[in-house]
């Protein structure tokens, strides 16, 4: 098998002495590879030195191709524009310099044979959905989703041979995601995705796991790779109990051989004290009961400790992946009791002067608990629905009691804007925001001190055992947060929110899995299901959302406001 992107012995850290990989090797061969871990297990790095970003302390990377990266975070600098985010503002400025009668070399030189860049670059914004964003736009103009898609862009106008996508589908709407799925499908080169989208890693060739520092290849998609682990881990169980039967029977068998010892010995002293043996004879009996028994405690001793260590190595076998575990702060809300009241802002896009009437007319699809649709929703759309019931438009958002709200709406609809609303606004109980770009925390502050800034009266000890319930254990709570990857900066950020006083009775969450690995989100979701206070989440996870017990589902537009049934 040709292989396109080769890891030899590739160790780094950071400045901190931080130990993200050591000593790693690597082949990823042609086609598409899903490359999937728990959270800090460093698929990020991996990728950034793959992509040139970072330099190993030691080893090298080879690669066979131009490449091609989308990084987790895209830079949000307000004042770039889409053509800055696209890469091509510098040929963009020499066409027009040429276009304009200046014909200065350096401007050929900088078009080289891409005359019809600009042409080219709203031909790929059109295929992703993209199409009513103009060249003239600001990054600061676009939503997270759109900004990421845009830089997706970037990437395919430049036509790599080897394109790397770390977690590309945060933030994207279902049909922005749709259309990530199509565009990955297609990829004629070679793909290296980092991601915990299932639908996404369906679509691979093979899944690379790294785990405990290793990369492990398994042939086939998701699907494929879950059916291998959960054979291995059916032989590793198996194993198990196959040493610990062997552990229970070298116990017996040392017990068994000490107990004839015991005996042995016993004999020989009464025969003794009976007058039966002349004393030298006993003596002799004795010592050599007393050698036998040596021999045979070592030998049993020995056979007892292997039969451990082999126990010990099919213990290692058996997967057991730490995930979050997160005690809620134990404040609830009575029912009844008004949370939030916000009034809100007339949409501004160009049905804004129809009737609210009429909005609820013609406008949304319905929307209400999935659990009453009796299983699972494919899209957004679909969340809910409930035929011959009226959507209507809300002119003042109230939340009362412990109420849980899935916030939905297309990328660009206004969501994140909504939540900072409500921030700004302020609610009638404490409030706690987690944005999805989880720029909470001080970089340069370690995760420790992050949290007691929050929590000031808490004791070192106190925030330390709290940490270690988000998995940030001994040294780890000394880490600079500007050092974690995104899913130990979420459970560092996340674990600052329900640390703070007074604790969150209002708890706002942005795409709150899009750093996660499925064992987290799966864990994150049954900590949120236990929570007592108000919860908004704003997503486009469907699955993780029907998970949470939601009570209303809301939909945000930006021609037509908030909805809900």
């Amino acid at each position: 098998m040709p292989f396109s992107i080769v890891v030899d012995h590739v160790s780094f850290g950071w400045s901190d002495g931080t130990t993200v990989l050591d000593c790693l090797d690597a082949a990823f061969p042609a086609g598409r590879t899903g490359l999937i871990g728990v959270n800090g297990s460093g698929k990020s790095t991996l990728l950034r030195i793959i992509a040139g970003e970072l330099v190993p302390l030691s080893g090298s990377v080879s690669v066979w191709g131009e490449v091609g990266y989308l990084p987790q975070n895209v830079p949000l600098a307000a004042r770039r524009t889409v053509p800055d985010l696209l890469e091509i503002s510098g040929k963009r400025a020499a066409l027009h310099a040429i276009e304009g009668g200046d014909v200065a070399e350096e401007h050929f030189a900088a078009v080289g044979d891409d005359w019809d860049v600009e042409e080219r670059a709203l031909a790929e914004l059109d295929r992703l959905g993209l199409g009513h964003i103009g060249l003239d736009r600001t990054v600061g103009t676009l939503s997270g989703g759109e900004t990421i898609m845009v830089a997706l862009a970037a990437q395919l106008l430049k036509r790599p041979e080897v394109l790397l996508l770390d977690e590309p589908t945060n933030n994207l709407d279902l049909d922005a995601r749709e259309r990530l799925y199509a565009a990955v499908d297609s990829w004629p080169g070679v793909l290296l995705v980092v991601s915990h989208d299932r639908a996404l890693l369906e679509l691979v060739d093979q899944v690379a796991e790294l785990r405990d520092g290793v990369v492990r290849m398994y042939g086939g998609n998701l699907t494929r790779y879950e059916e291998q682990v959960a054979a291995e881990q059916e032989a590793a169980e198996r194993t198990v109990r196959v040493a610990e039967g062997e552990v229970r029977r070298q116990q017996r068998e040392l017990i068994e051989a000490r107990t004839k010892m015991d005996r042995s010995l016993r004999y020989g002293r009464k025969a003794f004290e009976n007058k039966k043996v002349p004393k030298i004879v006993a003596n002799g009996l004795k010592r050599k009961a007393q050698v036998s028994a040596g021999k045979q405690r070592t030998l049993h001793t020995e056979k007892l400790e292997e039969a451990r260590e082999r126990l010990t190595e099919a213990e290692q076998a058996v997967r057991d992946d730490d995930e979050i575990r997160i005690p809620l702060p134990g404040t609830e809300v009575p029912a009844g009791r008004t949370v939030l009241t916000l009034p809100l802002s007339p949409p501004s896009g160009p049905r804004a002067s129809e009737t609210s009437e009429t909005r609820e007319a013609k406008e949304c699809q319905v929307v209400d608990s999935v659990g009453e649709a009796g299983g699972g929703v494919a899209n957004e759309a679909e969340a809910g629905e409930k035929a011959g019931e009226a959507v209507r438009v809300l002119e003042t958002l109230v939340i009362r009691g412990p109420e849980r709200i899935a916030l939905l709406g297309p990328n660009g609809s206004g969501k994140t804007t909504l939540l900072k609303r409500i921030v700004e606004h302020g609610a009638h109980v404490p409030v706690r925001y987690l944005p999805q770009r989880l720029d909470l925390l001080d970089d340069r502050l370690s995760v420790v001190d992050n949290v007691r800034a929050l929590a000031p009266s808490a004791s070192v000890n106190d925030v330390r055992a709290r940490l270690a319930r988000f998995l940030f254990r001994g040294e780890r709570v000394n880490q600079a947060v500007g050092t974690l990857s995104g899913g130990e900066r979420f459970r560092a950020t996340l674990a600052a929110l329900l640390s703070a006083e007074p604790p969150p009775q209002l708890l706002l969450l942005d795409e709150p899995t899009n750093n996660l690995d499925m064992p987290s989100v799966r864990q994150l979701a049954q900590a949120l299901a236990s929570y007592r206070g108000a919860l908004i989440v704003a997503g486009h996870d469907l699955p993780f959302l029907e998970t949470l017990g939601i009570t209303r589902w809301l939909r945000q537009d930006r021609e037509v406001g908030l909805t809900e049934s």
